[in-house]
């Protein structure tokens, strides 16, 4: 195990730290153009991006969605109750407490001695309510009392896949559990062509959500090469065209697709169940270079 300067040291940091964690090799890998910025890769695939500075930075393209659904998720600055399954640096914990101050927040995370580092490198506001629970993320989700959250955000992965169990129906019947009338659930996909993963996924979430919106860059929709993409679900309506205008002003902009052309984007996808669920399938090693 290796270790660095500290990156709570308030300075800039010149070099990465390394250690590893249950998950594999972690390392949070400082940013030149940021002075309290870090990356945190899981062997050597990116998973969060993190400016202690500055909270409600959202670096990676699929975050700043994520992003855009939780400023939709309700009035601006209003304070939610948000679950978080899947930790990482708790990149979108801080925004929402950034951009939410006094949201409460559970963020479950299976990896106790990332957690672990994450809070020693990159500790958390004091005065945040952010509980972590170092559990898996369908276990902790089951400890959610019934309508508790406004929100709910899955991106979960393990080597880079997301496991089995977060892909099914019983897993979202759950999620809607949890969530409060109108509250959202958004989800973190990834697949490359031919996109039954991410097909299969959409129709699993029509089974247990009415109002659907799918985010994603219009290359990975054409499965044109494999990429995130960010699905949203509720009860409710969804504000389509201030999603899509969100997401149209990000650098990379993506498309929103919604109602019946989202339908027919399933295809004859059927939903998952937890018989039949397999996780996510692999990125190409092309990916991470």
């Amino acid at each position: 195990m290796g270790r660095s300067r500290k990156a709570r040291s308030g300075q800039a940091a010149d070099a990465a730290v390394v250690e590893t964690v249950d998950g594999g090799l972690a390392e949070l890998m400082p940013d030149r153009d940021r002075p309290r910025a870090w990356t945190l890769l899981i062997d050597g695939a990116p998973q969060s991006h993190v400016d202690l500075d500055d909270p409600a930075c959202l670096s990676f393209e699929y975050q700043r969605r994520l992003g855009h659904v939780i400023d939709l998720a309700a009035p601006p600055g209003r304070p939610v109750h948000a679950v978080h399954l899947g930790g990482g640096a708790f990149t979108l914990a801080r925004y929402v407490a950034a951009t939410r101050p006094r949201s409460t927040q559970q963020v479950v995370e299976r990896d106790a001695a990332l957690v672990q580092l994450v809070r020693r490198e990159l500790p958390l506001d004091p005065g945040a309510r952010i509980r972590v629970r170092s559990a898996d993320a369908r276990e902790g989700l089951a400890k959610v009392p019934d309508g508790w959250a406004d929100l709910v955000i899955t991106d979960v992965f393990s080597g880079a896949r997301t496991p089995a169990h977060l892909t099914s129906t019983e897993f979202l019947a759950d999620v809607r559990r949890v969530l409060k009338p109108g509250g959202w659930y958004a989800a973190n996909l990834a697949d490359g062509p031919p996109l039954a993963h991410l097909r299969g996924q959409i129709a699993t979430a029509a089974a247990v959500f009415p109002e659907l919106a799918l985010v994603a860059d219009a290359a990975v929709l054409r499965g044109k090469r494999f990429g995130n993409a960010v699905l949203a679900g509720s009860d409710r309506p969804l504000p389509v065209a201030e999603l899509t205008r969100l997401t149209a002003c990000d650098p990379h902009p993506a498309r929103v697709e919604h109602g019946r052309t989202l339908r027919d984007f399933t295809g004859g996808a059927v939903p998952v169940t937890d018989a039949a669920a397999v996780a996510s399938p692999p990125p190409p090693p092309s990916v991470f270079r």
